[in-house]
């Protein structure tokens, strides 16, 4: 679905068909309707996300309406540019979605996780497409999960520049889809963020998460079904139901404002494989990222889970993002100074470690 460019993967209007019949040529006209797929559906979902998508358009898009792809210009301002690219879906948080009939945020979702990734290498998100599949399209649910994806291209900065629906038939079940979202960005060559200058004694800084982001769902819907939990009840002022779908906050322009101004080491997007498994991605062989559980408190939605679940805590740091949803890597003399920038640009923010020397057999991240 190009937008500028939206288009139904199926295309063709009508499908002819012959037949023979007790020796009969019989024509049998069929229509693609017919088959379960509605071109017509297909066009009105194009009118409505159109103006969703006209808005987070940037001086770099060429495309005009109906090309077969999307045409996107480097700006001038980058010397020696680099692009960055990542691809991702939205995961088992769907079927709650689905369940919940919550389809108004999934499409943040969608767009933080690739956004956040390319984030990590210093890169500035340029451009965002989406895959929309579903068996039978629902006008209304496609258009208010296209918005969010809108929403989310808005607090990236970036262009949602074009996307496919697919609706096929057999494929799904009924009231299902699937997405997945793919971003490229651009870096400068010279400020290519690798985690390459990471040394022992740096801190490591926490941003704070909105909730479970998009991860760890398949462990949270076991638990749900398991517990019988009442998803309408409160839950420390917010229902169950909203808590759970709090989209994954998409950290995007503060960061790339900070890094105008102050030297980041390394970073990571905390997603599948909780604190444990990200943050060693970007450490230097011999180093480990040594974390103090006490130095952020975790929210009460990840103390429920673990509580009713009986989770261990090193399958909570391993599966959940426990409160933290992006990690930095700092020299000590910038700690201050980044902290309050962060704080002044909204964002909660803790020195939750430090950087240290890895000893025989221990992991390259370690909660204590």
């Amino acid at each position: 679905m190009f937008l500028k460019n939206y288009t139904l993967t199926a295309t063709t209007r009508e499908l002819n068909l012959t037949s023979f019949k007790q020796g009969n040529l019989d024509s049998v006209r069929m229509s693609y309707y017919d088959a379960g797929v509605d071109i017509d559906a297909g066009n009105r979902l194009v009118e409505n996300i159109k103006p969703y998508a006209k808005r987070t358009m940037r001086p770099e898009v060429l495309t005009g309406i109906g090309g077969f792809g999307a045409l996107f210009e480097i700006s001038k301002k980058y010397k020696n540019p680099v692009l960055v690219s990542s691809t991702d879906g939205v995961g088992t948080k769907l079927k709650l979605a689905f369940k919940l009939g919550k389809h108004d945020c999934i499409g943040i979702d969608l767009v933080a996780m690739s956004v956040n990734d390319i984030l990590v290498q210093g890169a500035e998100p340029l451009f965002f497409l989406d895959y929309f599949a579903c068996g039978k399209l629902d006008v209304d649910i496609a258009t208010r999960v296209v918005r969010g994806i809108a929403v989310g291209c808005e607090q990236a900065g970036c262009a949602l520049i074009g996307g496919e629906t697919a609706e096929m038939p057999g494929m799904y079940l009924e009231n299902e889809y699937d997405l997945a979202g793919f971003t490229v960005g651009v870096v400068e060559k010279d400020r290519i963020i690798n985690g390459l200058s990471i040394t022992e004694g740096d801190a490591v800084i926490g941003l704070a998460s909105s909730g479970a982001h998009s991860n760890g769902y398949s462990l949270i819907r076991k638990i749900l079904e398991e517990s019988r939990t009442d998803l309408s009840a409160n839950f420390y002022g917010k229902t169950m139901m909203d808590v759970i779908m709090e989209p994954t906050r998409i950290y995007v322009k503060p960061l790339l404002e900070l890094l105008k101004h102050f030297p980041v080491k390394g970073m990571a997007h905390i997603t599948g494989g909780g604190l444990l498994e990200n943050i060693p991605r970007i450490l230097p062989e011999g180093l480990t990222a040594a974390l103090q559980k006490s130095t952020w408190r975790m929210p009460e939605f990840f103390r429920w889970l673990q509580q009713q679940g009986k989770i261990a805590d090193r399958e909570m740091y391993r599966v959940f993002n426990c409160g933290i949803g992006m990690v930095l890597i700092i020299s000590n003399e910038h700690v201050e100074v980044v902290m309050e920038t962060l704080h002044t640009a909204g964002e909660i923010v803790w020195r939750i470690g430090t950087i240290r020397q890895c000893a025989n057999g221990e992991a390259q991240t370690l909660v204590e």
